[in-house]
């Protein structure tokens, strides 16, 4: 019974834990630049973390509420990247078929949210 009670605290203070962030929403991700902004930010804040030798709870605690702001900015870099694709094809379609207006048109807009991906 001594043996099991070490594991049943580590349990529940882990659920304790758990249940403290369960409802954070994290970060939000609005636009390109904010979804790229809060990745960088937070994955440096995650590979600190993770750079420890050992975590203790509240680290898993404050993992747990990282990730959250993480799936918020990969979701909207995710949409915009979607969205940059159609663009792009825009571009070349009208490389192909000589429409100067629409490769400039939408050259500009691809260029512009590629270059907040990728500076």
């Amino acid at each position: 019974m001594k043996a099991l009670l070490p594991t049943l605290l580590s349990g529940l203070l882990l659920a304790t834990a758990h249940a403290d962030t369960a409802h954070f929403k994290g970060e939000p991700a609005d636009t390109l630049s904010q979804a790229v902004a809060n990745f960088s930010s937070y994955n440096q804040q995650l590979a600190q973390l993770l750079a420890q030798d050992e975590l203790s709870l509240q680290d898993l605690g404050t993992v747990h509420e990282l990730t959250y702001t993480l799936e918020n900015a990969l979701e909207k870099i995710q949409e915009e990247v979607e969205a940059m694709a159609f663009t792009l094809e825009e571009v070349h379609q009208g490389s192909e078929t000589g429409d100067f207006e629409r490769v400039q048109t939408h050259g500009a807009a691809y260029l512009e949210a590629a270059q907040t991906l990728v500076p």
